[in-house]
């Protein structure tokens, strides 16, 4: 078969959210509409103006590996861990053995790596100590000698390496034996997603056979909060954290903040059934675009994530503007970016619009950041997977905190209760998006496997 058309499926997936660290738990949690948004309690955040996130709870590295593979990661930065924890689930379910031991049932330079690793977060206590220390009174300015004295005392070599973007390529590459293709892209909201479809094209091309996908990422800590805030993007809504994070409403005033990690395990369908893995779907179809427009802005018409979508429906073979034979729209779900933000909102319907046409209205839509905040460079994937979890249980998550749309919005965005398809022919096709700073679009389609 040529490498162009070569299928590409899903074999393992794991997660570590703030609804949950196992698929299963945080799934149900989902579709029951629990929010997992509540005060910061990483940091005192009191005096800032958002002063919560959807933090990942309870979470210890020991839980998910074995404790000498545990203690050798010890020291790696939040996302890190979060990574190799969720890594862990996909690879097991993949059937690829157990985590620091030999691949089984493939080549290792035929297993590669693309994640969407988010920067590691400072060692904060010994950064403010360290500038302190060099701070000099009464000429207000840095003496770089006194600084440079106390950063060789206060700062530790690894945890300054740890944050470093590609850390967490490192220490997946070396639990799970991947010598195939690695990288890593930095591509903001858009990342875990692009992660996803460029491991796809790698696979696709002949490149691998396998491919360990996805996303990790914490920003909160007190430089991750403030930068957003500065921008205006994050809710103020203080009063209410559990409401704060609104996609499509009307009274909408920005994202929340989350963290967390996403991994999934894709490979060419000659790999999966050479190995006898089970499909948990198919991965039929990846489209990236750059609005080259503005940093912090969204093209107004929608015109990049449009081409975005346009791109991955096209090469799953999907005619967006026409019904499938049994009447049903071209997909069956969009798991929608849906930030929660004015700009993001309207122009993902305007985008949304275009491309469907006719059919647009009546294809379900959501945004699970209403419920566990926005995971940043993991939040692409943790959607993506929000999307084979419908496929495999007919289940659309809902948008909570919709009870006052925006007349202007005017698409269905499964307000406040999950809908259930499997009594009307379940879930077959579904669409992600994924929109970061700096113009960034990936869409991703996947299908059930069949």
């Amino acid at each position: 078969m040529a490498s162009s058309s070569r299928r590409i499926v899903i074999t393992g997936m794991g997660w570590i959210t703030p609804l949950g660290h196992d698929v299963d738990r945080a799934w149900a949690k989902l579709t029951a509409g629990e929010v997992a948004i509540g005060p910061v309690t990483r940091f005192d955040a009191a005096s800032f103006a958002t002063n919560f996130a959807a933090e990942v709870k309870d979470f210890a590295l020991a839980d998910h590996l074995p404790p000498p593979l545990a203690a050798r990661h010890s020291q790696a930065g939040i996302g890190t861990q979060m990574a190799l924890a969720a890594a862990t689930q996909a690879w097991t379910q993949a059937g690829l053995g157990a985590p620091g031991r030999p691949i089984e049932g493939a080549e290792p330079r035929r297993v590669g790596l693309y994640l969407g690793g988010g920067e590691g977060s400072l060692d904060y206590e010994a950064f403010w100590a360290t500038n302190l220390a060099g701070w000099d009174a009464q000429t207000r300015t840095v003496d770089g000698k006194r600084w440079a004295a106390a950063a060789y005392k206060n700062l530790g070599a690894v945890r300054e390496l740890e944050q470093e973007p590609n850390a967490a390529l490192a220490h997946l590459a070396s639990t799970f034996p991947c010598r195939g293709p690695a990288f890593n892209c930095m591509t903001a909201c858009a990342a875990g997603t692009q992660s996803v479809g460029e491991a796809s094209e790698i696979i696709r091309r002949g490149d691998a056979d396998i491919m360990l996908a996805g996303g990790a990422h914490s920003m909160i800590h007190p430089l991750g909060m403030t930068g957003f805030i500065r921008l205006t993007a994050m809710s103020t809504r203080r009063d209410d954290p559990a409401t704060a994070s609104r996609p499509f409403s009307r009274s909408r005033d920005g994202f929340v903040m989350g963290e967390g990690a996403g991994i999934v395990i894709l490979e060419s369908l000659e790999s999966a059934e050479r190995r006898g893995a089970t499909p948990l779907a198919e991965l039929a179809g990846y489209g990236s675009s750059a609005d080259a427009f503005r940093i912090t802005d969204m093209q107004p018409d929608g015109r990049g994530a449009q081409t975005a979508m346009l791109a991955a429906l096209r090469q799953a073979g999907i005619d967006p503007t026409e019904p499938r034979q049994d009447d049903r729209p071209p997909v069956d779900y969009i798991s929608a970016h849906g930030t929660g933000t004015k700009e993001n909102d309207s122009i993902e319907t305007k985008a949304i619009k275009a491309t469907f046409g006719s059919q647009a209205p009546h294809i379900g839509i959501s945004s699970i950041k209403s419920m566990m905040g926005h995971l940043i460079q993991a939040a692409g994937v943790v959607e993506l997977m929000t999307c084979i979890q419908a496929i495999r249980t007919g289940v659309l998550p809902p948008t909570v905190n919709l009870h006052d749309p925006d007349p202007d919005l005017d698409l269905d965005y499964i307000p406040n209760t999950a809908r259930d398809l499997s009594d009307s022919g379940g879930v077959h096709t579904c669409l992600s998006n994924s929109f970061g700073f700096g113009g960034q679009n990936d869409s991703v389609v996947v299908k059930r496997f069949a």
